[in-house]
């Protein structure tokens, strides 16, 4: 099965509906190009990292605004983390960069979602490739992924003109 019919599997047995937008021509591989696909702000593109904190894989999700502080994840992982490898994505999760989708995951793997998310109505996250994206609210993602609100970002910094 490809990882978008997996994906729309996944959701057809949500008390919730939710509609799964794709893209025929661009990508949505990072916040901004997936922001420009919407119509939407950057911040609202729900950004889903894999990363591997000592032995244990750890998915943060945050805003496309966000920067995750890497000591912060330390602190709640309770080890070092590092970006995992586009093989170890693959293998942990079923997807490719920048079409990690939070749920339908090929294994269980613990979630965490940053407190950014809380300050939109909707954000978007990747569903399953680089060229889909589906609507979420806080509660759906807590649901879907059983994740925990945590604060592990704070804003990307902007260069000034000055």
């Amino acid at each position: 099965m490809d990882v978008l019919m997996k994906v729309k599997k996944s959701i057809s047995d949500l008390p919730f509906p939710l509609k799964i937008y794709e893209f025929e021509e661009g990508s949505t591989k990072t916040s901004e190009m997936a922001a420009e696909q919407l119509g939407v702000e950057s911040a609202q593109i729900a950004k889903t990292m894999l990363f591997i904190c000592g032995d244990k894989p750890i998915i943060v999700i945050t805003c496309g605004d966000m920067k995750i502080k890497q000591g912060w994840l330390k602190k709640i992982a309770g080890a070092k983390p590092r970006f995992a490898s586009s093989d170890e994505c693959k293998e942990i999760t079923g997807y490719e960069p920048g079409g990690i989708c939070p749920f339908a995951l090929e294994t269980e793997v613990e979630i965490l979602l940053d407190r950014s998310i809380e300050r939109f109505d909707k954000v978007y996250a990747a569903a399953g490739t680089a060229n889909t994206a589906v609507p979420l609210d806080m509660e759906q993602l807590i649901y879907i992924t059983k994740g925990k609100i945590v604060e592990v970002c704070e804003p990307k910094m902007v260069p000034s003109n000055e």
